[in-house]
């Protein structure tokens, strides 16, 4: 558990550059996110446990809903039981919609990549096998043309100190996990994970991107 607190503790210093790294992505991505900012848009990520990740973008103003769940694997209906062995092929995964005309797909990577390690294959802190994958399945071109700049540029920069293992992969069949697993941190804050995992990082998002939350 410290280990997960200690990598995004490490992670902070990024997710203060990154606003500027932002601005430096080409100018046709940003023409081209403009031109969508029509509706409400979807955005598929796997970053370790699924309960993490969903009580992180759930805080974010213009986010409207995170759904956990699988995705990337060959099993149909796989369950949690099924994941946890590592033979499906699924990641642990959240999806979310959101209103790019609130916070845009940009803003979205940069919370994802600054809220877990991508540095770490197959593996978030004491969570190990390929279920916790760090993994961005876009929907569209954009989405692909932004996440494959966007990870070029904090390679170029050596943001991490260490080669980014997340993939990219077009978006396929998404499971919606079981009930119990949906707003899992909210109806379980005094569960011990929750406790020294989650809401360390929920109160450190809350300091650094005071101005993306939820008011």
């Amino acid at each position: 558990m410290n280990k997960i607190i200690g990598i995004f503790l490490a992670l902070l210093p990024f997710s203060f550059c990154a606003k500027e790294k932002n601005s430096t992505l080409p100018k046709s991505i940003e023409t081209k996110n403009m031109e969508i900012q029509n509706k409400m848009e979807v955005a598929t990520f796997a970053g370790g446990c699924f309960w993490c990740t969903e009580a992180v973008f759930l805080q974010l103003d213009g986010v409207s809903k995170v759904v956990s769940g699988y995705i990337g694997g060959n099993t149909v209906n796989p369950t949690y039981q099924q994941i946890g062995t590592g033979d499906t092929g699924h990641a642990e995964a959240i999806e979310i919609t959101f209103d790019p005309n609130k916070i845009s797909f940009g803003e979205l990577l940069e919370i994802f990549f600054a809220t877990h390690d991508p540095t770490t294959l197959n593996r978030q802190g004491n969570d190990i096998g390929t279920q916790y994958r760090s993994e961005i399945f876009y929907h569209n071109p954009f989405q692909k043309q932004l996440s494959e700049d966007y990870m070029a540029l904090m390679t170029t920069e050596n943001t991490f100190g260490k080669p980014i293992v997340t993939k990219i992969s077009s978006a396929t069949k998404f499971y919606v996990g079981e009930d119990y697993h949906q707003n899992y941190y909210n109806q379980n804050k005094t569960q011990g994970y929750c406790s020294y995992v989650i809401t360390p990082k929920i109160d450190k998002l809350k300091k650094i991107y005071q101005d993306k939350l939820k008011k």
